[in-house]
């Protein structure tokens, strides 16, 4: 929890931390709405505008192609972001914030994963990404560190000699532009405690991993801290507050690892300023799944949250999982995401498929042993079938990357700008969003990861064939399987640190939506996961297996599915299809009346090419 105690403290022993602060507020208060919406920034990045308002994805947002279709801005809503994320460098354009150390702060040892999909890469910043502050390491003796591969999560692991690789930097111009020397390209390896150089460079897909003393921890929570009292002031605050008396109504936002943030910041207790007074009356976490933020000393905050393949040892997913109250039957602990009633906001929580096959997202609406979980009043979530978990706001083909098949490219960007209307009507007007819309263990929508088997069919285009390839279904049905209370075993595979406590040690109940006949979890081909080329999940990427095109192609093929023609004969057909399901969306809340306008348009496009080699 919150270490106040311990925590490095100015001259007037207080904590200190800054930030950067953004704002875009209508000119004349009179045409604001009285909303507040905040970001919780992902990384750094802000990108409201973007899901919100179809805009550029970008930090430097001055421009009218930043502003998209105006659709926030014209309803009056004031946006907010403040950089919550200790461990964001400046670059790039993204906020950032100044955070204290701590006062007994010593060499830890602790551990930070690789895997890289590109045979050149040498050097990597320790944090794995350029764009995040990395632990220093104490010593640059390697003989005191310790470099392992494995081909497998759970394969055996190869030492990498201490003579093999080195604590260095690449300064310089890789790629030969000149950068940085007026007179030629050089290159020059120099000492850093901040940077792994590994001689041979790192083989493709395997994962490396790094064991050293690290130093140099940040009070990383203080971050919550700069949130709830800056948010506390620009709505409750008098002297020198630029929205004084201009808001009603806060509202967060946040995905993925933002998503897991809000979750994290309401279970904690930040959802109160030191006054004691609400911060947000809503929040709308988006493909969180059932996690939250680690935020321990050395917490590495850009790391994923433990999928199938990589960064199995990050406890993003801890009890508890749902925002209602239920109870972990490994560890006998009682609690819930919302547990301060005076201060819980409305929430409104979305996913989509891929976060229950990577994020333990039937967590979220089940307790801890698969049973359906009731949640309170003031709770609706929302799953987005076939959808993965990053869909881009720009219509666009798919591509394949290292996966097995293309990634999934559905189009969700129009569901965001309904999202907040529903929340806000809930707020300004008391009127209730529709009823949670996710799958059930009651009603057989929502199956234990034991019968996925039967849910996930053959891949369709292989299912005729006899002694090919076995189904992503069948493929998938060792690792899968549903697991319970393994306790210290759990902890044995790396699925979760040492330390953790009991619940957190525990392999989790993964259930899986059912998925139809001709494979689809939903009207479409397409998936929330996708495999990697040998086999194991790749990290939160779904995939889209392309329908035949003619009845001839599957034949040929032999592919039982039927062909586009046969589901769609003429255009005509198709935006019927299409329009019908968009009318019914807007009639349901979840879409706005300006989406059929968007999706009309989008269903003119039959027949053009979605697939880089179809026609």
């Amino acid at each position: 929890m919150f270490e106040a105690d311990r925590i490095e403290t100015d001259a007037d022993g207080r904590i200190r931390g800054s930030s950067d602060v953004f704002i875009l507020t209508p000119k004349d208060p009179a045409r604001g709405n009285g909303i507040l919406l905040f970001e919780f920034i992902n990384r750094g990045n802000k990108r409201a505008l973007q899901f919100f308002n179809n805009g550029a994805p970008g930090n430097d947002t001055r421009t009218m192609s930043d502003a998209g279709n105006g659709r926030l801005l014209g309803e009056g809503y004031t946006l907010v972001v403040v950089a919550w994320q200790g461990d964001v460098p400046r670059g790039d354009g993204r906020m950032s914030c100044a955070l204290p150390g701590y006062v007994d702060d010593a060499p830890t040892r602790i551990a930070a994963e690789f895997i890289v999909e590109d045979e050149a890469t040498r050097v990597l910043p320790l944090s794995t990404k350029t764009g995040t502050r990395s632990y220093p390491a104490a010593s640059l003796d390697t003989s005191a560190a310790r470099l392992t591969r494995r081909r497998y999560p759970d394969a055996p692991a190869e030492e990498i000699g201490a003579d093999d690789w080195a604590f260095e930097r690449n300064d310089g111009d890789a790629a030969g532009l000149g950068a940085g020397d007026v007179m030629a390209a050089e290159q020059a390896i120099v000492p850093c405690a901040r940077h792994l150089h590994l001689f041979g460079g790192f083989r493709p897909g395997w994962v490396h991993t790094l064991e050293y003393d690290a130093e140099d921890a940040l009070a990383i929570d203080v971050g919550f801290v700069l949130i709830s009292e800056t948010l506390g002031f620009l709505r409750h605050g008098g002297a020198g507050n630029p929205l004084a008396g201009a808001i009603r109504h806060a509202i967060g936002w946040g995905r993925s690892q933002s998503g897991r943030a809000i979750r994290d910041f309401l279970w904690r207790g930040f959802n109160a300023d030191h006054a004691g007074r609400c911060v947000f009356d809503g929040m709308l976490p988006h493909i969180s799944g059932g996690g939250k933020t680690n935020m321990n000393r050395f917490t590495n905050l850009v790391v994923a949250a433990s999928p199938e393949y990589e960064d199995r040892a990050n406890p993003s997913d801890q009890f508890p999982y749902s925002y209602a109250e239920s109870t972990d039957h490994v560890s006998g602990a009682r609690d819930a995401i919302l547990r301060h009633p005076g201060t819980d906001p409305k929430v409104i929580h979305t996913q989509t498929s891929s976060e229950y096959w990577y994020r333990r997202g039937s967590l979220v609406h089940t307790d801890t042993e698969g049973r359906d979980l009731e949640q309170p009043e003031s709770v609706r979530i929302y799953i987005r079938a076939s959808a993965q978990h990053w869909a881009d706001t720009r219509v666009a083909p798919p591509v394949k990357g290292p996966c097995r098949e293309y990634f999934n490219n559905v189009h969700t960007a129009p569901f965001f700008p309904a999202t907040l209307t529903l929340m806000r009507r809930w707020l300004t007007d008391g009127g209730a969003p529709p009823p949670s819309r996710i799958p059930s263990v009651t009603d057989g929508t929502l199956v234990g990861a034991e019968d996925l088997p039967g849910a996930v069919p053959r891949d369709p285009r292989h299912a005729s064939a006899a002694g090919r390839e076995r189904s992503a279904g069948s493929r998938l049905r060792p690792r899968l399987r549903c697991r319970r209370g393994r306790g210290a075993s759990a902890a044995r595979d790396r699925r979760t640190p040492r330390g953790a406590g009991a619940g957190a040690r525990r392999a989790w109940q993964r259930c899986r939506g059912a998925a139809g006949a001709d494979g689809r979890g939903a009207p479409g081909q397409l998936h929330g996961w996708n495999l990697r080329g040998r086999g194991m999940l790749f990290s939160f990427m779904g995939s889209y297996i392309p329908l035949p095109e003619t009845p001839e192609e599957a034949a040929l093929t032999g592919d039982p599915r039927p062909a586009i023609t046969e589901l769609y004969p003429t255009p005509a057909a198709y935006s019927e299809a299409i329009l019908k399901a968009v009318c019914r969306l807007i009639a349901e809340g979840f879409l706005l009346p300006q989406a059929r306008a968007e999706f009309a348009a989008l269903s003119a496009r039959y027949g053009a090419a979605n697939h880089h080699h179809r026609i």
